[in-house]
């Protein structure tokens, strides 16, 4: 048995070209969730004996991730900037280290969608963030390393 642990998952910016990414691994980052899902066609017949039939379509992603408040982050104010500035940045969500063989998770050009600051009393000031993949001339893959 293979068991991965959210502890060794890593999130990447890349800083360089779409065609040669420069993967810089966002390290200030507390919990990370990549949510995947399909939208559904009813594709029911009479001929299916009295059950519903649904087919995928359209895949939908989202990014979302915890980071500590660091205006000297350089991926902090890069993801800061790009949603104030409504630009894409290009995002690999990865199970393991991006230049280990079999590490694998979506790679996807976004635009940051949320971006939450949070005043906990007690505790560091954090900002909740979403990125979503918007249009690009790369679309969403899922990247196995090799």
């Amino acid at each position: 048995m293979s068991v991965k642990l959210g502890l060794d998952a890593k999130l990447y910016r890349n800083t360089g070209s779409s065609g040669t990414p420069t993967w810089g691994e966002v390290a200030n980052v507390k919990d990370v969730t990549l949510n995947l899902s399909a939208g559904e066609a009813d594709v029911t017949t009479r001929g299916n004996a009295g059950w519903k039939a649904t087919v995928a379509t359209l895949k939908d992603a989202s990014i979302e991730f915890t980071m500590v408040w660091d205006n000297a982050d350089t991926h902090f104010a890069a993801i800061r900037d790009t949603f104030l500035n409504h630009a894409a940045v290009d995002f690999a969500v990865m199970d393991g280290d991006i230049t280990t063989a079999g590490s694998q998770g979506l790679r996807a050009t976004c635009m940051v969608t949320n971006f939450s600051r949070n005043e906990a009393l007690e505790e560091a000031i954090t900002v909740s963030v979403t990125v979503k993949p918007t249009f690009s001339a790369t679309p969403p893959t899922w990247l196995v390393t090799t």
